[in-house]
């Protein structure tokens, strides 16, 4: 095992307890609950094998789901973002993406921002709007959507600067 395996099995060990134990009992004004454990598909090394990547990112949506009994939201909005990352990198950070997800976590930038906000963007849209599942309720489903991808965003920014390597 190397330092990537491990490194990455400690961020979905503590990923999911902390999603499990502490965010999901976040509900601030009744409907905004902040998702961080995304971070982990986010920030999931680029040359690893792309099946294990769609299998974990399988895995951890399913059991956030036996967790919440949420009959499969989490696991489809997971799946769904680990599908389309390499596209969402590809727009963030151009074709260089490869050379810039190795330095990630390093600053604060615009390509970071936009990475960040439209994979957020994508993955609360599908589970929120497969949560509800009622057309009659979009203004809540948008709001939900908006406020709830607000607070994670600054989340993981907040965990972004907690975890980001030190400087030499």
């Amino acid at each position: 095992m190397n330092n990537t395996t491990i490194l990455n099995t400690f961020r979905f060990i503590v990923l999911v307890f902390f999603q499990v134990t502490v965010f999901n009992n976040i509900h601030f004004f009744g409907f905004v609950t902040p998702y961080p454990y995304i971070l982990f598909i986010l920030l999931y090394p680029l040359n690893t094998n792309r099946h294990l990547f769609l299998i974990l990112s399988f895995v951890l949506g399913l059991i956030l789901d036996i967790f919440n009994n949420s009959g499969g939201v989490h696991t489809t909005a997971c799946i769904t973002l680990a599908f389309f990352r390499e596209n969402l990198l590809k727009m963030s950070f151009g074709y260089s993406y490869e050379f810039h997800m190795m330095r990630i976590t390093d600053k604060l930038s615009s390509e970071l921002v936009t990475y960040v906000v439209t994979s957020v963007l994508i993955h609360h849209t599908i589970l929120i709007g497969l949560e509800v599942f009622n057309l009659n309720f979009i203004l809540e489903i948008l709001l939900r959507i908006v406020t709830s991808s607000a607070f994670t965003i600054i989340l993981l920014f907040l965990i972004i600067g907690l975890i980001k390597s030190p400087r030499k």
